[in-house]
């Protein structure tokens, strides 16, 4: 019954969006766009768009399951990979809010000491370097015996301390708060860290995001079979780089369902939308802390980058904000252009995080989409 739920209203917001926006004057330049790459090989793809001008679209083209030749929809529920990483920050930010937890405190203050012992010189990083990764904490997926291990057994879900082992008693790559490197394994440390402030992050995320901004289509680690949910895009990865994508949806499951804090969270295009609308609007933090959390470290080349959670983009003398995500079986882009009060969201269920042919092609895809959007 509750599936049956799930399905049914997932559908009904679909309907209803092109409904109440059916003359957006960009949509057929962007169905046509869609289109072009998705009858190129790029299974599927689904798109979700706010602005204070023209108000909601949404669109989709190719299939959630090459399969059954089930098209792609915009009821259908994308994994959000890293832009996950944007919902763990507002968390440890509202827990920040509630005096529980300080940016500038070490994270051995709050990460339990069976965790913080993995960590080099935890004493010396802070909630702040894992939030904007400048801790120096080293990339769990840079380990190869890590690497050789998830290959090796691509069904097999592992856990915290597999992860963890990665970088235990391994150095820190720079000083703690020197510079910047971004590392997944920040962000699964500050899950561990909210798990211990309020005894599950996951249900924290839930209270505090999902259900004060009515996402209704948002899901993360809420039952255990969120991922077998039958709105769920099919995965695939051209693993051969052949143009010829294989279906891989039970391995990107059992590696999406590994990990936390960093990636995990699946909804709907839409709802990925009023999830940053709501958060610049200030509906999930005060003023002052959504100001802590664009506060931009810089790259290498002093070009701002990073703040609490979010990436800082610049293009065509524009800024923006958001994240993106690349996964086995999966990618996406959320991010907002203040000079256009634009809110965009894509997601595709092509493999992005490897280089390849058809990653190539999604990138493509996602630069005139923002163009058109942005620029035209």
């Amino acid at each position: 019954m509750k599936t049956l739920f799930i399905v049914i209203s997932c559908m009904m917001l679909d309907s209803s969006l092109h409904a109440q926006f059916p003359a957006y004057k960009k949509s057929d330049t962007l169905h046509a766009i869609m289109k072009k790459y998705t009858v190129s090989g790029v299974p599927g793809v689904a798109v979700a768009i706010y602005s204070e001008k023209d108000g909601w679209w949404a669109g989709a083209e190719g299939y959630a399951r090459i399969e059954d030749k089930t098209p792609m929809a915009n009821h259908h529920l994308q994994y959000l990979q890293s832009v996950s990483k944007t919902y763990m920050a507002v968390a440890i930010l509202k827990l920040y809010e509630q005096g529980k937890i300080q940016l500038d405190s070490p994270i051995t203050k709050y990460l339990p000491e069976k965790y913080a012992g993995s960590v080099k010189h935890a004493g010396r990083i802070t909630v702040r370097m894992l939030l904007n990764h400048t801790s120096g904490i080293a990339e769990y997926s840079d380990d190869p015996v890590f690497v050789a291990f998830l290959l090796e057994h691509p069904l097999q879900r592992f856990d915290i301390s597999e992860i963890l082992k990665t970088i235990k008693d391994k150095e820190l790559l720079f000083t703690p708060g020197s510079r910047h490197a971004y590392s997944n394994t920040n962000y699964e440390l500050l899950a561990l860290m909210a798990d211990s402030l309020t005894g599950n992050h996951a249900d924290f995320i839930s209270k505090t995001i999902f259900q004060p901004l009515d996402l209704k289509h948002s899901f993360y680690r809420n039952d255990p079979a969120y991922l077998n949910y039958p709105q769920l895009v099919n995965s695939y990865w051209d693993v051969l780089n052949t143009g010829k994508p294989a279906n891989i949806s039970a391995m990107q499951k059992v590696n999406v369902s590994s990990f936390i804090g960093d990636d995990g969270i699946v909804c709907t295009t839409t709802d990925a939308v009023k999830f940053l609308k709501g958060l610049v609007e200030g509906k999930l933090l005060s003023a002052s802390t959504l100001a802590e959390m664009e506060t931009w470290v810089n790259d290498g080349e002093g070009n701002p980058i990073y703040g609490l959670g979010l990436v800082h983009y610049a293009a065509g003398g524009m800024t923006g904000y958001g994240h993106s995500g690349a996964g086995i079986g999966a990618g996406c882009m959320l991010i907002y252009v203040p000079e256009k009060k634009t809110y965009i969201f894509m997601a595709t269920n092509i493999g992005t995080l490897f280089p390849g042919l058809l990653p190539e092609k999604v990138n493509q895809m996602k630069d005139e989409i923002l163009a058109t959007v942005l620029f035209q």
